[in-house]
């Protein structure tokens, strides 16, 4: 992985002999006669020089047939599900997705005369009895935010191969240093590219892996919509991709590290994370990943006040949303990230409004627990 993110899609030499692939800022191209409308050189067809170098870089990642860049993870989603889904349709949905996910199904699938159903990753056995016939898409994520649960992952994927459904992952916590989707069996993986495949808390971005006929599918309604993404964004994205590998080593340390600290302490009452042997997840993650992630999630004891005091007392941690970065960030998802969530989804799925969520970045191990002692201490 570690000579795949440096190398993979790259162009030997580069234009002009370079080693590192420049930016094409030009917004239009010359066409040659008989182009089709969508194999117009335009950048928001997501067909210039930079784009397409981007979209090889991406699907070496993930061992995809073709990738597509978008203007955010949100648009990389919704490009899906816009692409697969068509009026009287139906989904099955993981009952505990990100809050823009949730919300963009719960505000705008009625409207667009879609069905869903949202179930549990982790009982196959449910899956059957949710499907309808006109279920075409099953939608899921390879590590739940913010809880950290780790579904059926390989049965999710034969499900959709034995009924005909189209199977579509969010990726963005595991990486492809963790996880490989679609050698799993997954049709489709997306990530917020925001997080850890830029990994520098510097640009906004999404991607989109996978059949190179669904990718095509998927582009056309992303041309429509307009959501490609800006080349200098680009040139970021395709840059912090070659540290992936060392990056996501580090977070993994890290976040080991800090679940173990942080599930000895006596001011902690819960620590989710599936690299630990209490996880109810532990054991089918270990066959699943290899490895476990930055992200982490904990409830300090003494409810949403103590956790509350954490977060004012860390000096190490950033307190703000988003996740992936070098830098390692906290934030309260019940009143950040799935702050639009109903109050009484968050708590049926365990976001109570003293959980705090802790995304690991790649600091010294001693200086980030030492940092988390000190918070708690002050609590």
């Amino acid at each position: 992985m570690e000579t795949l993110a440096v190398h993979g899609g790259e162009r030997w030499p580069g234009p002009e002999g370079s080693v590192v692939f420049p930016i094409f800022q030009s917004t239009v191209y010359a066409v040659d006669p008989g182009t089709s409308y969508h194999d117009i050189p335009y950048l928001r067809l997501s067909s210039t020089p930079s784009q397409q170098y981007l979209h090889d870089k991406l699907a070496a990642l993930e061992g995809a047939e073709a990738a597509l860049a978008t203007a955010s993870g949100m648009a990389a989603v919704s490009s899906v599900l816009l692409s697969m889904m068509r009026a009287g349709d139906h989904l099955l949905a993981g009952d505990c997705l990100y809050g823009g996910t949730h919300d963009f199904l719960t505000s705008h699938a009625e409207e667009l005369g879609w069905s869903y159903s949202f179930v549990d990753v982790h009982r196959p056995e449910t899956w059957a009895a949710a499907r309808t016939p006109r279920t075409k898409l099953f939608l899921a994520e390879t590590m739940t935010n913010p809880l950290v649960r780790v579904g059926r992952l390989d049965e999710i994927a034969a499900f959709g191969r034995r009924e005909g459904i189209v199977t579509v992952i969010d990726n963005t916590f595991a990486t492809p240093v963790n996880f490989r989707p679609l050698s799993a069996g997954f049709d489709l993986c997306f990530h917020s590219a925001t997080k850890y495949l830029g990994g520098h808390s510097d640009l906004v971005a999404g991607a989109i892996m996978g059949r190179a006929d669904l990718i095509g599918q998927v582009r056309r309604t992303l041309n429509h919509y307009g959501g490609s993404l800006d080349p200098h964004a680009g040139f970021l994205l395709a840059r912090g991709i070659k540290t992936l590998a060392l990056r996501v080593r580090a977070h993994n340390e890290n976040g080991m590290a800090l679940a173990q600290f942080l599930a000895g302490h006596p001011q902690v009452a819960e620590v989710h994370y599936p690299g630990l042997a209490a996880h109810p997840d532990h054991a089918h993650a270990g066959t699943l990943l290899s490895g476990f992630g930055g992200m982490l999630s904990l409830r300090p004891r003494g409810g949403e006040a103590a956790a509350q005091a954490v977060l004012d007392s860390v000096r190490l941690a950033y307190p703000a949303v988003s996740l992936g970065g070098v830098e390692t960030l906290i934030t309260r998802p019940a009143i950040t990230t799935h702050a639009g969530m109903k109050p009484a989804d968050r708590e049926r799925l365990g976001i109570t409004d003293d959980l705090l969520r802790v995304s690991c970045g790649i600091e010294g191990q001693q200086d980030l627990i030492a940092d988390f002692r000190q918070a708690l201490d002050a609590v």
